[in-house]
């Protein structure tokens, strides 16, 4: 066997159409809204969120990073906290599926697996987390995406969180 066989060295992924179809879903956002009742935990109140979203394109255009913050606030407009997440995701030949990672200020990271349906980009926690989340990018619209972030109930069913339009920074 010879050691100077370049041939033999894993290549990186290719960049396929699965990577071209995220751009529409992952644009420079703001947007502001209402966090539900309850939707950070049993009892936390209602509260108002004002975020931004940036993406970026990294290795090649393999993955997308994205960066968001938000502030929330008391319906009286008390300062509550600003949340930050960084989020990855890209197409995931090994596992013929979007995955994405994400780790944010309260010390959270998972792990995500995600599809396109039509104008609809969805992620979804992995079985085995033991917080259920999902989150939908609908881009049925050319000049606002809406997105909402859900938990899983021990029922097995879906509360609403958050949904916002995000709007071009």
């Amino acid at each position: 066997m010879s050691l100077d066989n370049a041939e033999s060295v894993p290549r990186p992924i290719e960049v396929g159409q699965e990577m071209v179809a995220l751009r529409r879903f992952y644009r420079d956002s703001r947007w502001e809204g209402w966090i539900h009742e309850g939707g950070m935990g049993p009892g936390t109140p209602k509260m108002k969120g004002i975020g931004r979203a940036t993406f970026t394109p990294i290795q090649d255009q393999r993955w997308w990073v994205g960066d968001f913050e938000q502030d929330q606030f008391l319906l009286d407009g008390t300062f509550v906290l600003k949340w930050q997440l960084h989020w990855v995701s890209g197409w995931a030949p090994t596992y013929g599926e979007y995955r994405a990672s994400m780790a944010d200020n309260y010390g959270n990271a998972d792990v995500y697996r995600g599809y396109i349906d039509q104008d609809r980009l969805v992620f979804e926690s992995l079985p085995a987390a033991p917080v259920r989340l999902r989150f939908t990018w609908d881009a049925s619209k050319a000049d606002v995406t809406i997105w909402r972030n859900e938990i899983a109930r021990d029922d097995g069913s879906w509360f609403l969180v958050e949904e916002y339009p995000m709007l071009p920074l």
